[in-house]
């Protein structure tokens, strides 16, 4: 009922030659060594009318967005290592409070969120200096907006 699964051998005259043998086991070696990208090095111009070209990694952002993006992941990564340490701590204890875990781990996350905000502020205030050519006009009025009603209706008055 099983069908014969015993392999079959081949005949005896029905390979390669020993020449022939050679000579493909050369091609399949030659092929494995043959690169298969390849990497213009000669230098860019400086300038010109070819579009810039997508690079891996990251996307270009902004400073600002790769700073902002920085600042997320190691908050990210804070939040997950310290939310661990709690979670393993009252799994350990059988008995730990999360209120009182909750204060302990995140005492130090308010401080440290509490002295960069300090250290934010205590820069000083960059001097501004406005250079001007020609005559110059300052208007100075001020203007004091009052909206009411269901349908915003703004009424400036000098």
């Amino acid at each position: 009922m099983h069908p014969d699964t015993t392999p079959q051998t081949a005949a005896t005259g029905a390979g390669l030659s020993e020449v022939q043998a050679e000579a493909e086991a050369r091609r399949i070696i030659a092929d494995a060594y043959r690169p298969t990208a390849y990497r213009d090095d000669t230098p860019v111009p400086a300038h010109g009318d070819t579009p810039p070209v997508v690079q891996p990694g990251r996307p270009p952002m902004s400073q600002g967005a790769t700073d902002a993006s920085v600042l997320m992941l190691a908050g990210g990564t804070a939040t997950a290592m310290v939310g661990g340490t709690a979670a393993v701590l009252m799994y350990v204890s059988q008995f730990a409070d999360p209120v009182v875990c909750g204060l302990v781990f995140g005492a130090p996350a308010a401080l440290v969120l509490a002295l960069a905000r300090l250290a934010k502020r205590a820069k000083p205030a960059p001097d501004v200096h406005h250079h001007y050519q020609g005559p110059v006009h300052q208007d100075r009025r001020n203007v004091h907006s009052r909206t009411t009603g269901v349908w915003a209706k703004t009424n400036n008055h000098q």
